[in-house]
């Protein structure tokens, strides 16, 4: 069985790096490709390395915002459904994404409904995990306006800003996919201080660790 782990950053996945130099799993192929941040470079990058290698199933790991103030820092979910919210028109005051401007059509391959949904077939199992809606952005949000619009818009729960891309390319290859996000902020005026990116990072890793343990 191949299996491609891909990241935006090696940081998000270093204790999983770690993890395999020392671990033998003999009943899989385990890749790992760090792709760069944002839409551009993981597009670039997974689908130069799905010309290499055809993997049976596909995992995308990374930390990401959060718009619900309710849910702790450090809380691990999968994401079920994508959205790309910041491709399109500024039309005075409203953003129009292709959709509203109908160069994209609600049904066409691979969206459903306007969204990048994960049917979660052909997996051997599914991580008991909260599924939530994400969305994908190339600018970490960090203003009201900017926040208020992507939920108007949007509804999502989380934000990255490559999940969209990797739903796409695992869609249109037919490839079974995972997308693992780990919350290391609320979506908010930018204010660090109040991020826990190393708790993120040792949660996320914790749960693909053990989702790669349980299927072996």
């Amino acid at each position: 069985m191949k299996i491609l782990v891909t990241a935006a950053t090696p940081f998000e996945i270093q204790p999983f790096l770690d993890h395999l130099a020392k671990q033998n799993y003999p009943d899989c192929q385990i890749t790992t490709l760090i792709g760069g941040i944002g839409m551009m470079h993981t597009a670039f990058q997974l689908g130069r390395q799905l010309t290499k290698m055809r993997p049976d199933i596909a995992i995308q790991a990374g930390i990401a915002g959060c718009f619900d103030h309710s849910w702790e820092i450090g809380k691990v979910v999968i994401i079920d459904k994508e959205q790309v919210g910041d491709l399109g028109v500024e039309d005075d005051h409203a953003f129009k994404d292709l959709f509203d401007i109908q160069l994209w059509q609600p049904d066409m391959p691979p969206f459903t409904n306007k969204q990048l949904v994960n049917p979660l077939d052909n997996l051997p199992f599914i991580p008991e995990l909260p599924r939530v809606s994400g969305v994908t952005i190339n600018t970490v949000s960090g203003s009201e306006r900017t926040r208020n619009l992507l939920v108007e818009k949007y509804a999502p729960e989380v934000e990255s800003m490559e999940g969209a891309a990797f739903h796409y390319a695992c869609l249109l290859e037919k490839i079974p996919f995972l997308q693992f996000r780990s919350i290391s902020n609320y979506v908010e005026v930018r204010d660090k201080s109040k991020w826990n990116i190393p708790l993120a990072v040792r949660t996320l890793n914790e749960s693909l660790i053990k989702y790669i343990e349980q299927w072996n």
